[in-house]
């Protein structure tokens, strides 16, 4: 168990280095403390002398060219507690520990020269920004008040350099662990190796499939939009307006703060093919004319060639949606869900006839967990909100209709379906093998990571707060 426990661990504390971050994490580094108590929890008590204040300056940790503060720690556990995770017996030497190997990680990558995309941290920040403005109803002067910024955008550029130094760490903690593979005899030696009485409990999990219904964006909605950016592009190209201000006054995403601009766009950006497609057949300061992706309409412009990569700006607005198609499509979801429960139709043919999904439809509606990539979702780690509605479901059953948004506002109906339930069990070798190779993968990628990581220790500078002296550290950062 203590084994278990171990992996378990790790992977709450340095999940985010490997597989990235979530919309719902957004630990922000190096700003002013947070004073309020961190949701009235009782946290873990330290071997450490005790902390009475921590001061937005106090230095925890010096890693290389990265600084660890107070503060970093503080805002660790806040957002530890707003992921609704249990904080009472995690200790600020394990949080120290966890932002001194993603520094650690970040100052190597740099070393070997490892990059992340701008728009790859871009993309994630909508996510988070679009996470984070939700928990305080749509209300932004809010959010940069609880996060002490003079405003959203002061936000949104600490973000941008905290989710930096985390990929950067991600990146190089994917090539560290790279070549680590398990066979299966080494599986089988690490299950049996476990006391059978210490052999781990899986979750329930469920299978869940969904149809939805969106609201008709009519043609005159669109035409108003494809106007709104043909007068842009007129002022822009025969009046000489600069595309950047327009951006900034009128664009409905992230980039709108930096004028639009989108650096290092390649052919294999993860972006949408018709927005690549646009940017690579503009010359430099060519204005495209308005186009269509999945996201929206866009107006384009190549600020800059650099050999493969372009500097991009655009401007991204969205059709509105009238009340009138908003209940259009909420009758029709209704209509659908009621010939479903008569069994007129099953869910799986209702889905593939109507849902407007394109991604799930043509599986009967099937989600595909993004983490692991197969059907099944963990109850205890599911998205809330997919969760809310499915946890009381029973097999076949078909949930109320419930309103969904994207991070651009777009509303959509939904409705979703439980099509198998897999109750929690002990681990059993053959059921579960796909699971407990897993474990056993993670425990010998944790083998590798402190490898690497007491050997890089060694070759980096790293200067630790005398206060911290007292951690039971997994790595050897208080060097003697």
């Amino acid at each position: 168990m203590k084994l278990i426990a171990r992996i378990n661990l790790v992977a709450l504390l340095f999940a985010s280095a490997v597989t990235g971050i979530t919309a719902q994490e957004v630990v922000i580094d190096s700003t002013n403390v947070i004073q309020e108590p961190i949701g009235g929890v009782a946290l873990a008590k330290d071997t450490i002398k005790p902390f009475e204040r921590f001061k937005a300056e106090g230095v925890s940790a010096v890693i290389g060219e990265y600084v660890v503060l107070d503060s970093d720690i503080d805002k660790s556990y806040i957002e530890l507690v707003q992921q609704g995770i249990d904080v009472k017996d995690i200790t600020r030497c394990q949080l120290l520990g966890k932002l001194m190997e993603d520094k650690l990680y970040a100052h190597h990558a740099k070393q070997d020269s490892l990059e992340v995309s701008d728009i790859e941290i871009t993309q994630r920040i909508d996510q988070q920004m679009q996470y984070i403005i939700g928990e305080f109803g749509g209300d932004e002067e809010k959010v940069a008040k609880f996060y002490k910024k003079n405003s959203i955008d002061e936000l949104r550029d600490e973000l941008f350099a905290t989710n930096k130094t985390l990929m950067l760490a991600g990146e190089m903690q994917r090539k560290v662990v790279a070549d680590v593979e398990v066979t299966p005899e080494e599986v089988r030696e690490f299950f049996f190796s476990i006391p059978e009485d210490d052999r781990p409990f899986f979750s329930a999990e469920v299978e869940v499939a969904q149809l939805v219904v969106e609201p008709e964006i009519t043609e005159k909605s669109k035409q108003n939009v494809i106007d709104k950016l043909n007068g842009f592009r007129r002022d822009i190209v025969e009046n000489g307006a600069s595309f950047a201000s327009k951006a900034v006054l009128y664009s409905k995403d992230a980039t709108r703060s930096k004028g639009g601009l989108i650096e290092g766009v390649k052919k294999t950006s993860p972006m949408a093919k018709e927005f690549k497609d646009m940017a690579f057949s503009l010359l430099e300061g060519e204005v495209s004319e308005p186009f269509e992706t999945e996201f929206g309409w866009h107006l384009l412009t190549v600020d800059k060639v650099r050999g493969q990569e372009l500097d991009v700006r655009h401007i991204i607005i969205f059709p509105e949606v009238s009340q009138a198609t908003i209940d259009a499509a909420r009758t029709k979801i209704d209509t659908i869900r009621s010939s479903i429960i008569d069994g007129k139709i099953t869910f799986a043919d209702a889905a593939r006839m109507y849902s407007d999904d394109k991604e799930t439809r043509n599986n009967g509606g099937q989600l595909v967990n993004p983490v692991s990539f197969d059907t099944r979702f963990d109850l205890t780690k599911m998205d809330p909100t997919l969760s809310a509605q499915v946890y009381n479901l029973k097999e076949g059953e078909v949930s109320k209709v419930f309103t969904d948004r994207d991070y651009t506002g777009k509303s959509s109906f939904k409705i979703l379906t439980l099509t198998r339930k897999y109750d929690e069990h002990p681990a059993d070798f053959s059921k579960d093998y796909e699971k407990i190779k897993d474990l056993a993968l993670k425990e010998k990628q944790i083998r590798a990571i402190e490898k690497w990581q007491n050997k890089k220790i060694q070759d980096t500078y790293v200067n630790v707060n005398q206060d911290y002296y007292g951690c039971q550290f997994s790595s050897n950062w208080i060097q003697n």
